[in-house]
């Protein structure tokens, strides 16, 4: 098996002993259609059903155009993506993107609700510690203060007519959201399209439907220290699922710091491995896994069970297993 990608999971996808080929294979009225690329820094794997293989390569297209247009818009690895440039200039001003204004005021409001664990400005101490990492170092307090009083998201402003910080050298990052609201977008397309079966991975996951046999789908949740082992099953039946690790992007071999920034330290959580939230939609469940992550095991349990629809799966740095009460386990 290949290295796992990324976030912290694949798909678990054999059911009843037999693998997903054979699963395929036993749907014969229903063409399946399978395409993968990379998008927002992730491997993203689209897997869909239709009436016809000329529908179903239809649809593909379409939920790719919409990503390349989320990618657009969100990705901080393209220079002329709205993020970027308003990381550079400080402001976008005039009618910004629908998608851009979603992702910001669902982040705001996030980060409202858990007093700033969730927050899309901690870029500056991101790019503090890739440099650090880069120099064969680790930041001096002094850098990591300096980093961290540009972290605040009450001085990213959303308004109607434009976007703009407060204060000069903040910046923004929407890798802990926008991944599931890429999901989402490509969901609704597929939707819209006819196709009633479908998995979306785009380093978050969302599944349409069920499989053609009415199956239910099920996702495999990576173990945060084992390599290409599972550490549980999940049924997602019409929700979505969300992993933060830290071990996706590590700048120290140990895992005591990684790209999950604590806003109030400025450096990374140090209680959790990993959080995997099952949630409505993909922005929800992405964004509330980076907040159960900083705020720790009580607190974030505690923001789960007052969560309508949502449910979570920890897993703390000594490899105690916690989780929600109705946790949707798959056998």
């Amino acid at each position: 098996m290949g290295k796992i990608p990324r976030r912290c999971f694949l798909l678990g996808l054999s059911v009843g002993g037999m693998s997903l080929p054979s699963l395929y294979a036993a749907s014969k009225q229903t063409a399946k259609a399978t395409r993968s690329a990379k998008a927002l820094g992730s491997s993203v794997t689209i897997t869909l059903f239709h009436e016809t293989e000329a529908r179903a390569k239809t649809a593909l297209d379409a939920a790719f155009k919409e990503l390349e247009q989320v990618e657009s818009l969100l990705s901080i690895y393209r220079s002329s993506s709205q993020v970027r440039i308003l990381n550079r200039h400080r402001i976008l001003q005039g009618p910004q993107h629908r998608s851009l204004k979603t992702v910001l005021r669902h982040a705001q409001s996030v980060a409202r609700a858990t007093n700033g664990a969730f927050d899309v400005t901690v870029q500056p101490l991101w790019e503090l510690f890739a440099r650090a990492k880069k120099a064969g170092r680790t930041p001096t307090s002094e850098e990591v203060k300096a980093a961290r009083s540009l972290v605040d998201w009450r001085d990213l402003v959303v308004a109607n007519d434009e976007v703009y910080f407060k204060r000069h050298g903040m910046a923004l990052t929407l890798n802990g959201i926008a991944q599931g609201f890429a999901a989402d977008r490509v969901t609704a397309v597929l939707r819209k399209a006819g196709v009633k079966h479908a998995l979306v991975d785009t380093g978050e996951i969302n599944a349409l439907g069920t499989k053609p046999e009415g199956v239910g789908w099920k996702v495999g949740i990576k173990h945060p220290r084992k390599e290409d082992t599972y550490l549980a099953l999940a049924k997602l039946e019409g929700r979505c699922l969300a992993t933060s690790g830290d071990y996706a992007t590590t700048f120290t071999p140990n895992f005591k710091t990684h790209h999950i920034f604590d806003p109030r330290t400025g450096q990374s959580p140090k209680t959790l491995s990993s959080v995997s939230v099952v949630a409505r939609s993909g922005m929800e469940a992405d964004a509330l896994s980076t907040a159960i992550f900083v705020l720790g095991p009580k607190h974030g349990l505690a923001l789960v069970e007052k969560t309508p629809e949502a449910d979570a799966l920890l897993v703390t740095k000594d490899g105690r297993t916690l989780r929600s009460r109705n946790f949707p386990f798959a056998s």
